[in-house]
């Protein structure tokens, strides 16, 4: 099993606290009772949870031109027509999808083209799954222009539990579908939104996963 290299801190920290909390508990009690083990137990499985989450499966990408993958693992939450407000101004499709601590949260770019906009918005952090979290909480936008022309946005959204977005997007790349678009730490979710004319493939309820599910065609 790969883990990203979004991890690394974090498991080196952990790893870290868990060794300290280890000898701390010894030196305090030398004889070895029911509560060590017990502390034990849960340092072994708060270290297996970080290692689980920042997991990096190897994943054959669906390479599909004209159609848009999701750019998440996880759950299909939102299915509308809503007006798309921070760059289009203008009524679009948005298809958003949830992502539990237990999904992987490595986000993939959903079609090929060229990025012609991103802009980080601070916010608050309501569940993910909230509708009022895509325009307040704080969330990571970036815009991308298909090679047929077709202009998309995907927007990363942390959530109640996820305090960090890492985007590697910068206006003017050129990126291909399924390459890596950033990692959200911990529950969080992902909008995309498609042009009205977009072939709409999933509903509300649908599990899916980043580079391999096929949202929409457009």
């Amino acid at each position: 099993m790969r883990f990203h290299r979004e991890g690394n801190t974090t498991i080196l920290l952990t790893s870290l606290l868990i060794i300290s909390a280890i000898i701390v508990i010894n030196v305090i009690q030398e004889h070895q009772t029911v509560y060590h083990y017990v502390l034990y137990g849960f340092l072994a499985l708060m270290f297996l949870f970080i290692l689980f989450f920042f997991r990096s499966p190897s994943r054959d990408i669906n390479k599909i031109p004209g159609h848009v993958l999701s750019a998440a693992d996880g759950r299909v939450v939102v299915v509308e027509k809503t007006t798309e407000n921070e760059y289009f101004e203008k009524e679009m499709i948005q298809i958003s999808v949830f992502m539990s601590p237990l999904n992987v949260h490595l986000n993939r770019y959903p079609v090929s083209g060229m990025i012609d906009f991103v802009k980080h918005s601070p916010g608050k952090y309501f569940v993910a799954w909230s509708p009022k979290s895509s325009d307040e909480n704080e969330r990571n936008s970036v815009v991308i222009t298909t090679e047929k022309q077709k202009t998309i946005l995907v927007r990363q959204i942390a959530g109640a539990i996820a305090r960090r977005i890492v985007s590697y997007s910068r206006p003017g790349d050129i990126i291909k579908q399924g390459e890596e678009l950033g990692f959200i730490k911990f529950g969080s979710r992902v909008d995309v939104f498609l042009p009205l004319d977009a072939q709409i493939m999933v509903k509300n309820g649908d599990w899916v996963k980043a580079g391999k599910t096929v949202l929409a065609k457009i």
